[in-house]
């Protein structure tokens, strides 16, 4: 995100004033959310299946805890990136997808996991 016209950013905190540098403070809160353990893997999990439910990331991702989901996909849905979708039925039945912000997410993280494949697999060469 460039900076406004006027040169400067919004946040007067931020230590890229003036020239043409790229503003880094939007950054702020999306990393505290992503940079969090799972949030990635959740965030493609998600995507992948359009629809799923709790016990089925869990069963996509192996080692988390159910607290440790539960944590993650309130923080995802706080911050707007998942959708949680409960359903009156009994049993209880809750699905997870991706919101619109949070299908851009995904897509603006491809290629980094494609770049992560590419040198994943140079080491095993």
């Amino acid at each position: 995100m460039k900076k406004e016209s006027n040169g400067h950013c919004k946040n007067v905190n931020c230590a890229n004033k003036g020239g043409e540098e790229i503003c880094l403070c939007p950054l702020d809160g999306v990393i505290n959310v992503i940079s969090k353990k799972w949030a990635l893997m959740i965030i493609s999990i998600i995507g992948n299946h359009k629809k799923i439910r709790f016990n089925e990331i869990m069963d996509n991702l192996g080692d988390i805890s159910p607290k440790t989901l539960a944590d993650r996909l309130k923080e995802l849905e706080k911050f707007g990136l998942i959708e949680r979708e409960a359903f009156a039925e009994i049993p209880p039945r809750v699905e997870y997808s991706l919101t619109k912000d949070g299908i851009e997410v995904r897509d603006a993280m491809i290629p980094l996991m494609e770049w992560a494949f590419k040198k994943e697999a140079e080491k095993r060469e």
